[in-house]
């Protein structure tokens, strides 16, 4: 995509500041999952998917919060109900599974599609898993593949449910932030729906790249205020657009997790 320039760097100044954190309430519980989500990102799953969700991610909670006792602030920030956008950094395998399980609302996020094609017993677990925390599998790449993503995360939005997505496109392989794609502006674009910044710190360490489990350790989540692109609702053909709203969204994700600017493309295509 083009590069950014200076043009329209105003882009959504009138919201509220990013960076003003509250603690996570004591003894509450996180809530159920949010109205409108789509199973599966419309894949026909059966309504005993939502229950099994549920079990699910009280589990990974549970043994989230007592395990690695992470840090949660601005969860309040999260739209309880219609469509959202939750754009984070990304440094571990297990920020898709952090975000959900500790979020207030359900939300789809898209994996690579070799965690729902593996055989055997690992296969089948890793199948299991990842399509009962509403993950869906798509390739990696090619322009197609980016397409069919793009539809999928309209889908789930156009039906006022929460859509999660990494502007960076893949994993820091350093724990540098890398440059945003531009999907993100396309989506918040075309969609209307707001989008809330996610900063992870400490995700790394919980499953460091090519370790097979996930380890214990304390970790900070935080979520940012909803930034609203909705006054050019339509607008998702314009490049300059797209880059404006993805860089923007990226500023506010590094506001959030205060790392190192790459300032480059994160070029890794595993992620």
């Amino acid at each position: 995509m083009p590069g950014s320039g200076t043009a329209g760097a105003d882009l959504g100044r009138d919201r509220p500041p990013i960076g003003v954190f509250r603690p996570w309430p004591r003894g509450g519980d996180l809530g159920r999952p949010g109205q409108g989500h789509v199973p599966y990102a419309v894949r026909g799953a059966k309504e005993g998917a939502a229950v099994l969700y549920r079990i699910l991610r009280r589990i990974v909670r549970t043994l989230v919060l007592v395990g690695c006792r992470p840090v949660i602030e601005g969860v309040e920030n999260l739209p309880a109900t219609g469509p959202v956008i939750v754009a984070g950094n990304h440094l571990s395998f297990m920020d898709s599974v952090l975000i959900p399980a500790i979020a207030l609302r359900r939300m789809t996020f898209l994996a690579k599609a070799e965690y729902f094609e593996g055989s055997g017993l690992g296969g089948t677990l890793s199948r299991w898993f990842f399509t009962s925390m509403g993950h869906v599998p798509v390739p990696r790449t090619g322009r197609r593949a980016s397409l069919q993503s793009l539809e999928l995360a309209l889908e789930v939005l156009r039906r006022g449910g929460a859509f999660g997505i990494y502007p960076e496109g893949s994993r820091s392989p350093d724990g540098r932030l890398y440059r945003a794609r531009t999907g993100v502006g396309y989506l918040a674009l075309a969609s209307g729906a707001p989008v809330v910044p996610v900063g992870l710190v400490g995700t790394a360490e919980l499953m460091p790249i090519g370790a097979r489990l996930p380890r214990l350790r304390r970790f900070t989540l935080r979520f940012g205020a909803p930034l609203d692109f909705s006054e050019h609702l339509g607008q998702e053909r314009s490049a300059r657009l797209r880059r404006q709203v993805a860089d923007e969204v990226m500023e506010a994700i590094g506001a959030l997790s205060g790392q190192e600017r790459a300032g480059v493309y994160n070029e890794r295509a595993e992620a």
